[in-house]
Protein backbone atom coordinates (compact mmCIF):
# COMPACT_ATOMS: atom_id res chain seq x y z
CA UNK A 1 0.00 0.00 0.00
CA UNK A 2 3.08 2.27 1.13
CA UNK A 3 4.16 1.53 -2.55
CA UNK A 4 0.99 2.39 -4.42
CA UNK A 5 0.88 6.12 -2.58
CA UNK A 6 4.64 7.01 -3.78
CA UNK A 7 3.58 6.06 -7.16
CA UNK A 8 1.28 8.50 -7.13
CA UNK A 9 2.35 12.23 -7.58
CA UNK A 10 1.22 14.41 -4.39
CA UNK A 11 0.25 17.16 -7.05
CA UNK A 12 -1.74 14.78 -8.58
CA UNK A 13 -5.73 15.83 -9.48
CA UNK A 14 -6.61 12.31 -8.86
CA UNK A 15 -8.52 11.72 -5.88
CA UNK A 16 -7.02 8.40 -3.93
CA UNK A 17 -10.73 7.18 -3.26
CA UNK A 18 -11.79 7.06 -7.16
CA UNK A 19 -9.38 4.29 -7.99
CA UNK A 20 -10.90 4.11 -11.49
CA UNK A 21 -9.46 7.39 -12.38
CA UNK A 22 -5.81 6.11 -12.10
CA UNK A 23 -6.49 4.18 -15.59
CA UNK A 24 -7.95 7.28 -17.46
CA UNK A 25 -5.76 9.65 -19.08
CA UNK A 26 -4.60 13.04 -17.82
CA UNK A 27 -6.93 15.74 -18.26
CA UNK A 28 -5.65 18.25 -21.10
CA UNK A 29 -4.37 21.19 -19.44
CA UNK A 30 -3.66 24.64 -21.33
CA UNK A 31 -0.06 25.87 -21.17
CA UNK A 32 0.42 29.11 -20.53
CA UNK A 33 2.78 30.94 -22.76
CA UNK A 34 5.86 32.26 -22.46
CA UNK A 35 8.88 30.74 -20.93
CA UNK A 36 9.54 30.38 -17.44
CA UNK A 37 6.05 32.26 -16.28
CA UNK A 38 6.88 35.23 -18.10
CA UNK A 39 4.62 36.05 -20.66
CA UNK A 40 5.16 36.09 -24.79
CA UNK A 41 6.10 38.13 -26.89
CA UNK A 42 3.44 38.68 -29.41
CA UNK A 43 5.01 41.54 -31.03
CA UNK A 44 7.63 38.90 -32.87
CA UNK A 45 7.29 37.76 -36.15
CA UNK A 46 7.62 34.31 -35.70
CA UNK A 47 4.82 34.64 -32.94
CA UNK A 48 2.38 35.75 -35.86
CA UNK A 49 1.28 32.46 -37.09
CA UNK A 50 -2.43 32.36 -39.20
CA UNK A 51 -4.22 29.41 -38.88
CA UNK A 52 -4.76 26.78 -41.66
CA UNK A 53 -8.16 27.91 -42.03
CA UNK A 54 -7.20 31.31 -42.99
CA UNK A 55 -5.09 30.30 -45.68
CA UNK A 56 -7.23 27.18 -47.05
CA UNK A 57 -10.94 27.34 -47.49
CA UNK A 58 -11.68 24.15 -45.74
CA UNK A 59 -15.24 24.84 -46.33
CA UNK A 60 -15.02 22.63 -49.40
CA UNK A 61 -12.76 19.94 -48.69
CA UNK A 62 -12.66 17.98 -52.11
CA UNK A 63 -11.08 20.92 -53.79
CA UNK A 64 -8.58 21.50 -51.40
CA UNK A 65 -7.23 17.78 -51.54
CA UNK A 66 -3.72 17.15 -53.22
CA UNK A 67 -4.49 16.06 -56.76
CA UNK A 68 -0.73 16.63 -58.65
CA UNK A 69 -0.73 13.56 -60.04
CA UNK A 70 -4.69 13.20 -61.08
CA UNK A 71 -3.96 16.36 -63.60
CA UNK A 72 -0.54 15.48 -64.09
CA UNK A 73 -2.04 12.51 -65.93
CA UNK A 74 -5.51 13.94 -67.26
CA UNK A 75 -3.11 16.64 -69.36
CA UNK A 76 -0.98 14.21 -70.13
CA UNK A 77 -3.61 12.36 -71.94
CA UNK A 78 -5.33 15.18 -73.67
CA UNK A 79 -1.93 16.33 -75.13
CA UNK A 80 -1.21 12.95 -76.51
CA UNK A 81 -5.01 12.86 -77.53
CA UNK A 82 -4.62 16.04 -79.02
CA UNK A 83 -0.87 15.58 -80.72
CA UNK A 84 -1.17 11.82 -81.80
CA UNK A 85 -4.90 11.73 -83.36
CA UNK A 86 -5.88 12.08 -87.22
CA UNK A 87 -8.71 13.71 -86.41
CA UNK A 88 -7.62 16.68 -84.64
CA UNK A 89 -4.84 17.22 -86.55
CA UNK A 90 -4.73 17.05 -90.36
CA UNK A 91 -1.40 16.20 -91.86
CA UNK A 92 -0.10 18.55 -94.22
CA UNK A 93 -1.99 21.07 -92.07
CA UNK A 94 -0.16 24.35 -90.14
CA UNK A 95 0.36 22.96 -86.58
CA UNK A 96 2.03 25.68 -85.17
CA UNK A 97 -0.79 27.73 -83.74
CA UNK A 98 -1.97 24.47 -82.29
CA UNK A 99 1.18 23.55 -81.00
CA UNK A 100 1.75 26.87 -79.14
CA UNK A 101 -1.34 26.99 -77.81
CA UNK A 102 -0.53 23.62 -76.22
CA UNK A 103 2.60 24.96 -75.01
CA UNK A 104 0.39 27.95 -73.31
CA UNK A 105 -2.18 25.33 -71.39
CA UNK A 106 0.88 22.77 -70.78
CA UNK A 107 2.29 25.80 -68.98
CA UNK A 108 -0.97 26.96 -67.13
CA UNK A 109 -1.38 23.67 -65.94
CA UNK A 110 2.26 24.04 -64.81
CA UNK A 111 1.73 26.94 -63.08
CA UNK A 112 -2.08 25.79 -61.17
CA UNK A 113 -0.15 23.18 -59.92
CA UNK A 114 3.61 24.34 -58.55
CA UNK A 115 3.36 28.09 -58.39
CA UNK A 116 2.87 29.60 -54.77
CA UNK A 117 -0.43 30.64 -53.42
CA UNK A 118 -1.13 34.41 -53.35
CA UNK A 119 -3.70 36.33 -51.10
CA UNK A 120 -6.87 35.12 -52.15
CA UNK A 121 -8.08 31.71 -51.74
CA UNK A 122 -11.81 32.55 -54.14
CA UNK A 123 -12.69 30.70 -55.90
CA UNK A 124 -9.71 28.31 -55.61
CA UNK A 125 -5.79 29.60 -55.25
CA UNK A 126 -5.20 27.24 -58.02
CA UNK A 127 -6.96 29.84 -60.01
CA UNK A 128 -4.98 32.86 -59.05
CA UNK A 129 -2.04 31.11 -60.04
CA UNK A 130 -3.30 30.40 -63.06
CA UNK A 131 -3.63 34.15 -63.37
CA UNK A 132 0.17 34.87 -62.15
CA UNK A 133 0.92 32.35 -64.91
CA UNK A 134 -0.55 34.41 -67.35
CA UNK A 135 0.86 37.06 -66.32
CA UNK A 136 4.36 35.60 -66.57
CA UNK A 137 3.98 34.25 -70.25
CA UNK A 138 2.31 38.24 -70.88
CA UNK A 139 5.79 39.55 -69.80
CA UNK A 140 7.58 36.78 -71.77
CA UNK A 141 5.91 37.46 -74.62
CA UNK A 142 6.79 41.50 -74.11
CA UNK A 143 10.69 40.49 -73.56
CA UNK A 144 10.57 39.13 -77.13
CA UNK A 145 8.84 41.74 -78.60
CA UNK A 146 11.03 44.06 -76.73
CA UNK A 147 14.00 42.61 -79.26
CA UNK A 148 11.74 43.23 -82.62
CA UNK A 149 10.92 46.21 -84.36
CA UNK A 150 7.70 47.68 -85.03
CA UNK A 151 7.42 45.98 -88.94
CA UNK A 152 8.00 42.99 -87.31
CA UNK A 153 6.26 43.06 -84.46
CA UNK A 154 3.28 43.66 -86.78
CA UNK A 155 3.73 40.89 -89.34
CA UNK A 156 4.28 38.58 -86.38
CA UNK A 157 0.51 39.90 -84.85
CA UNK A 158 -0.82 38.51 -87.89
CA UNK A 159 -0.03 34.82 -87.08
CA UNK A 160 -2.82 35.61 -84.38
CA UNK A 161 -5.05 37.36 -86.51
CA UNK A 162 -4.65 37.80 -90.13
CA UNK A 163 -6.69 41.00 -90.00
CA UNK A 164 -4.29 42.66 -88.74
CA UNK A 165 -0.74 44.73 -89.66
CA UNK A 166 -3.07 47.05 -91.58
CA UNK A 167 -3.04 51.20 -90.92
CA UNK A 168 -6.09 52.47 -89.38
CA UNK A 169 -7.17 56.07 -89.64
CA UNK A 170 -6.76 58.29 -86.68
CA UNK A 171 -10.03 59.37 -85.26
CA UNK A 172 -10.44 62.96 -83.04
CA UNK A 173 -13.01 63.48 -80.81
CA UNK A 174 -12.61 67.32 -80.53
CA UNK A 175 -14.18 68.01 -84.21
CA UNK A 176 -17.35 69.74 -82.50
CA UNK A 177 -17.03 70.81 -79.26
CA UNK A 178 -20.11 73.20 -78.86
CA UNK A 179 -21.68 71.95 -75.49
CA UNK A 180 -25.32 71.42 -76.61
CA UNK A 181 -27.57 68.30 -76.01
CA UNK A 182 -26.82 66.79 -79.14
CA UNK A 183 -23.38 66.90 -79.57
CA UNK A 184 -23.64 65.09 -75.96
CA UNK A 185 -25.55 62.74 -77.25
CA UNK A 186 -23.80 61.67 -80.07
CA UNK A 187 -20.19 61.53 -78.12
CA UNK A 188 -22.32 58.74 -75.66
CA UNK A 189 -21.20 55.54 -77.02
CA UNK A 190 -20.30 51.88 -75.88
CA UNK A 191 -17.07 53.28 -74.58
CA UNK A 192 -18.61 55.46 -72.06
CA UNK A 193 -20.17 51.66 -70.70
CA UNK A 194 -16.38 50.73 -70.51
CA UNK A 195 -15.36 53.89 -68.95
CA UNK A 196 -17.73 52.83 -66.21
CA UNK A 197 -16.85 49.66 -66.07
CA UNK A 198 -13.34 50.21 -65.89
CA UNK A 199 -13.29 52.50 -63.07
CA UNK A 200 -15.59 49.79 -61.23
CA UNK A 201 -12.38 47.23 -61.73
CA UNK A 202 -9.86 50.27 -60.61
CA UNK A 203 -12.27 51.06 -57.53
CA UNK A 204 -12.30 47.30 -56.45
CA UNK A 205 -8.62 47.07 -57.09
CA UNK A 206 -7.52 50.22 -54.87
CA UNK A 207 -10.14 50.21 -52.53
CA UNK A 208 -9.81 54.18 -51.81
CA UNK A 209 -12.22 56.95 -53.13
CA UNK A 210 -10.05 60.08 -53.21
CA UNK A 211 -7.25 57.34 -54.98
CA UNK A 212 -9.39 56.60 -57.91
CA UNK A 213 -10.63 60.62 -57.67
CA UNK A 214 -6.77 61.58 -58.31
CA UNK A 215 -6.19 58.68 -60.57
CA UNK A 216 -9.45 60.17 -62.58
CA UNK A 217 -8.07 63.70 -62.91
CA UNK A 218 -4.28 62.98 -63.33
CA UNK A 219 -5.85 60.97 -66.62
CA UNK A 220 -7.67 63.78 -67.99
CA UNK A 221 -4.19 65.51 -67.75
CA UNK A 222 -2.28 62.92 -69.21
CA UNK A 223 -4.84 62.65 -72.00
CA UNK A 224 -4.36 66.83 -73.23
CA UNK A 225 -0.39 66.19 -72.41
CA UNK A 226 -0.25 63.55 -74.89
CA UNK A 227 -2.92 64.78 -78.08
CA UNK A 228 -0.01 65.89 -79.82
CA UNK A 229 1.21 62.11 -80.44
CA UNK A 230 -2.30 60.03 -80.53
CA UNK A 231 -5.40 62.20 -81.97
CA UNK A 232 -7.49 60.38 -80.06
CA UNK A 233 -7.02 61.44 -76.77
CA UNK A 234 -7.85 64.73 -78.22
CA UNK A 235 -12.10 65.78 -76.96
CA UNK A 236 -13.57 68.48 -76.11
CA UNK A 237 -13.12 70.25 -72.61
CA UNK A 238 -17.46 68.90 -71.89
CA UNK A 239 -15.91 65.12 -73.03
CA UNK A 240 -13.02 65.38 -70.58
CA UNK A 241 -14.37 66.71 -67.33
CA UNK A 242 -18.56 66.42 -67.67
CA UNK A 243 -18.77 62.97 -69.34
CA UNK A 244 -15.63 61.47 -68.72
CA UNK A 245 -14.66 62.79 -65.06
CA UNK A 246 -18.09 63.73 -63.48
CA UNK A 247 -20.92 60.79 -65.26
CA UNK A 248 -18.82 57.67 -66.11
CA UNK A 249 -15.94 57.76 -64.12
CA UNK A 250 -17.50 58.72 -61.18
CA UNK A 251 -20.04 56.24 -61.65
CA UNK A 252 -17.89 53.57 -61.73
CA UNK A 253 -15.93 54.63 -58.87
CA UNK A 254 -19.46 55.14 -56.87
CA UNK A 255 -20.68 51.96 -57.75
CA UNK A 256 -16.94 50.04 -56.87
CA UNK A 257 -16.67 52.09 -53.32
CA UNK A 258 -20.45 50.75 -52.21
CA UNK A 259 -19.69 47.51 -53.63
CA UNK A 260 -16.05 47.16 -51.38
CA UNK A 261 -18.62 48.57 -48.23
CA UNK A 262 -20.98 46.39 -48.68
CA UNK A 263 -18.21 43.46 -48.89
CA UNK A 264 -16.52 44.76 -45.36
CA UNK A 265 -19.15 44.47 -43.21
CA UNK A 266 -21.01 42.01 -45.00
CA UNK A 267 -20.70 38.70 -42.42
CA UNK A 268 -19.04 35.95 -43.68
CA UNK A 269 -20.12 32.68 -42.56
CA UNK A 270 -18.67 29.36 -44.52
CA UNK A 271 -20.47 26.11 -44.14
CA UNK A 272 -19.21 22.94 -46.28
CA UNK A 273 -21.65 21.29 -48.58
CA UNK A 274 -21.82 18.55 -46.49
CA UNK A 275 -22.81 20.27 -43.64
CA UNK A 276 -25.90 22.37 -46.04
CA UNK A 277 -29.16 20.66 -46.35
CA UNK A 278 -31.65 21.62 -48.95
CA UNK A 279 -30.80 22.09 -52.91
CA UNK A 280 -31.57 25.81 -52.62
CA UNK A 281 -28.81 25.82 -50.02
CA UNK A 282 -25.96 23.98 -51.29
CA UNK A 283 -27.14 25.96 -55.08
CA UNK A 284 -26.45 29.14 -52.95
CA UNK A 285 -23.08 27.39 -51.51
CA UNK A 286 -21.51 26.85 -54.84
CA UNK A 287 -22.35 30.37 -56.01
CA UNK A 288 -20.89 31.93 -52.87
CA UNK A 289 -17.48 30.81 -53.62
CA UNK A 290 -17.03 32.98 -56.15
CA UNK A 291 -17.25 35.39 -53.74
CA UNK A 292 -14.70 36.79 -51.65
CA UNK A 293 -13.76 34.61 -48.68
CA UNK A 294 -13.16 37.84 -46.34
CA UNK A 295 -12.25 41.62 -47.24
CA UNK A 296 -9.91 43.91 -46.60
CA UNK A 297 -10.31 47.80 -46.55
CA UNK A 298 -7.36 49.97 -48.05
CA UNK A 299 -6.29 53.18 -46.21
CA UNK A 300 -3.34 53.95 -47.66
CA UNK A 301 -2.60 56.75 -45.54
CA UNK A 302 -0.02 58.81 -47.85
CA UNK A 303 0.55 61.51 -46.00
CA UNK A 304 1.25 60.04 -42.62
CA UNK A 305 4.88 59.25 -43.79
CA UNK A 306 7.77 59.45 -46.23
CA UNK A 307 7.30 55.55 -47.35
CA UNK A 308 2.94 55.68 -47.38
CA UNK A 309 3.38 58.55 -49.69
CA UNK A 310 6.30 56.99 -51.71
CA UNK A 311 3.92 53.91 -52.38
CA UNK A 312 1.03 56.20 -53.55
CA UNK A 313 3.02 58.11 -56.18
CA UNK A 314 4.64 54.96 -57.11
CA UNK A 315 1.81 53.19 -57.09
CA UNK A 316 -0.44 56.20 -59.45
CA UNK A 317 2.40 56.68 -61.90
CA UNK A 318 2.44 52.88 -62.14
CA UNK A 319 -1.94 53.21 -62.77
CA UNK A 320 -1.87 56.00 -64.67
CA UNK A 321 1.22 54.10 -67.15
CA UNK A 322 -1.12 51.00 -67.13
CA UNK A 323 -4.08 53.04 -68.38
CA UNK A 324 -1.59 55.06 -71.37
CA UNK A 325 -0.05 52.01 -72.35
CA UNK A 326 -2.85 49.82 -74.66
CA UNK A 327 -3.55 53.35 -76.59
CA UNK A 328 -0.43 53.62 -77.15
CA UNK A 329 0.11 50.07 -78.33
CA UNK A 330 -2.68 49.59 -80.15
CA UNK A 331 -2.09 52.49 -82.40
CA UNK A 332 1.59 50.97 -82.93
CA UNK A 333 0.14 47.43 -83.72
CA UNK A 334 -2.66 48.75 -85.62
CA UNK A 335 -5.24 47.44 -83.63
CA UNK A 336 -8.91 48.90 -83.11
CA UNK A 337 -10.33 50.04 -79.69
CA UNK A 338 -12.41 47.10 -79.91
CA UNK A 339 -10.19 44.17 -80.55
CA UNK A 340 -10.52 40.71 -78.67
CA UNK A 341 -6.49 41.51 -78.08
CA UNK A 342 -6.83 45.02 -76.34
CA UNK A 343 -10.09 43.02 -74.68
CA UNK A 344 -8.03 40.68 -73.03
CA UNK A 345 -5.21 42.84 -72.31
CA UNK A 346 -7.58 44.85 -69.74
CA UNK A 347 -9.16 41.78 -68.65
CA UNK A 348 -5.81 39.97 -67.85
CA UNK A 349 -4.39 43.40 -65.94
CA UNK A 350 -7.12 43.73 -64.37
CA UNK A 351 -7.22 40.18 -62.75
CA UNK A 352 -3.65 40.75 -61.90
CA UNK A 353 -3.87 44.14 -60.43
CA UNK A 354 -6.24 42.51 -57.58
CA UNK A 355 -3.95 40.25 -56.33
CA UNK A 356 -0.98 42.62 -56.56
CA UNK A 357 -2.24 45.84 -55.05
CA UNK A 358 -3.68 43.40 -52.05
CA UNK A 359 0.16 41.87 -51.58
CA UNK A 360 1.50 45.69 -52.02
CA UNK A 361 -1.10 47.16 -49.42
CA UNK A 362 -0.29 44.01 -46.93
CA UNK A 363 3.56 43.33 -47.48
CA UNK A 364 4.94 46.78 -49.08
CA UNK A 365 7.92 44.93 -50.57
CA UNK A 366 6.21 42.04 -53.33
CA UNK A 367 4.69 44.09 -56.53
CA UNK A 368 4.30 41.32 -58.62
CA UNK A 369 2.23 43.88 -61.22
CA UNK A 370 5.27 46.91 -61.60
CA UNK A 371 7.58 44.65 -63.77
CA UNK A 372 4.74 43.98 -66.78
CA UNK A 373 3.48 47.54 -67.30
CA UNK A 374 7.80 48.21 -67.00
CA UNK A 375 7.94 45.87 -70.32
CA UNK A 376 5.22 47.71 -71.73
CA UNK A 377 6.56 50.95 -71.41
CA UNK A 378 10.39 49.82 -72.91
CA UNK A 379 8.56 47.96 -75.89
CA UNK A 380 6.37 51.17 -76.36
CA UNK A 381 9.45 53.56 -75.76
CA UNK A 382 11.43 51.30 -78.44
CA UNK A 383 8.76 51.40 -80.96
CA UNK A 384 8.01 55.01 -81.04
CA UNK A 385 11.14 56.36 -82.76
CA UNK A 386 9.95 58.04 -85.92
CA UNK A 387 6.42 57.47 -85.16
CA UNK A 388 5.62 60.59 -83.41
CA UNK A 389 7.22 63.39 -85.05
CA UNK A 390 5.38 66.58 -83.33
CA UNK A 391 7.35 67.96 -80.40
CA UNK A 392 5.96 68.01 -76.85
CA UNK A 393 4.15 71.66 -76.71
CA UNK A 394 6.27 73.92 -74.31
CA UNK A 395 3.06 74.42 -72.55
CA UNK A 396 2.85 70.87 -71.84
CA UNK A 397 6.62 70.88 -70.57
CA UNK A 398 6.46 73.23 -68.07
CA UNK A 399 3.15 71.87 -66.73
CA UNK A 400 4.87 68.53 -66.04
CA UNK A 401 7.73 70.40 -64.70
CA UNK A 402 5.58 72.50 -61.97
CA UNK A 403 3.90 68.93 -61.34
CA UNK A 404 7.30 67.10 -60.66
CA UNK A 405 8.56 70.16 -58.67
CA UNK A 406 5.56 70.00 -56.75
CA UNK A 407 5.37 66.10 -55.80
CA UNK A 408 9.34 66.69 -54.72
CA UNK A 409 8.33 69.74 -52.56
CA UNK A 410 5.67 68.26 -50.63
CA UNK A 411 7.30 65.49 -49.46
CA UNK A 412 10.36 68.02 -48.59
CA UNK A 413 7.97 70.33 -46.53
CA UNK A 414 5.75 67.61 -45.14
CA UNK A 415 8.61 65.28 -43.71
CA UNK A 416 12.07 66.40 -43.96
CA UNK A 417 11.20 69.73 -42.42
CA UNK A 418 10.39 68.09 -39.25
CA UNK A 419 13.00 65.68 -39.15
CA UNK A 420 15.64 67.88 -39.77
CA UNK A 421 14.69 70.01 -36.97
CA UNK A 422 14.05 67.17 -34.62
CA UNK A 423 17.93 66.20 -35.50
CA UNK A 424 18.95 69.98 -34.90
CA UNK A 425 17.47 69.48 -31.72
CA UNK A 426 18.92 65.82 -30.79
CA UNK A 427 22.52 67.62 -31.53
CA UNK A 428 21.67 70.70 -29.17
CA UNK A 429 20.97 67.92 -26.51
CA UNK A 430 23.66 66.11 -26.94
CA UNK A 431 25.77 69.24 -26.83
CA UNK A 432 24.27 70.53 -23.62
CA UNK A 433 24.78 67.32 -22.41
CA UNK A 434 28.83 67.46 -22.84
CA UNK A 435 29.02 70.93 -21.62
CA UNK A 436 27.42 69.43 -18.62
CA UNK A 437 29.87 66.85 -17.82
CA UNK A 438 32.76 68.78 -18.52
CA UNK A 439 32.01 71.52 -15.76
CA UNK A 440 31.18 68.69 -13.21
CA UNK A 441 34.68 67.27 -13.98
CA UNK A 442 35.86 70.39 -13.65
Amino acid sequence: MAHDAEDVSPTSQVEESDPDALLSPPPDTIPEPGLNGNPADRTESYTRIAPFQEWHDTSVEFFYKPITLTALGFGLAALSYVAMTQDVLEEGRDKRRVGAYAAVVSFLMFSMIQFRDGPFIRPHPAFWRAILGINLLYELALVFLLFQDLNSARRMMTLLDPSLNRPLPEKSYAENCALTPQNIWDAIDIFCLAHALGWFGKAMILRDYWFCWILSIAFEFAEYSLQHQLANFAECWWDHWILDVLVCNWLGTYLGIKTCQYLEVKPYEWRGLRQTSGLRSKARRVLSQFSPHDWTAFKWEGTTSFLHYLIVVLLLAVFLAAELNPFYLKSLLWMEPDHPIVILRLAGVFLCALPAVRELYQYINNPRYAPTILTELLVITKWSKGQFTEPLPLYVRWAWIVGGVLVVLYPAIRFGVPSVRKYVRKQKLKRKGRKGKKEKVQ
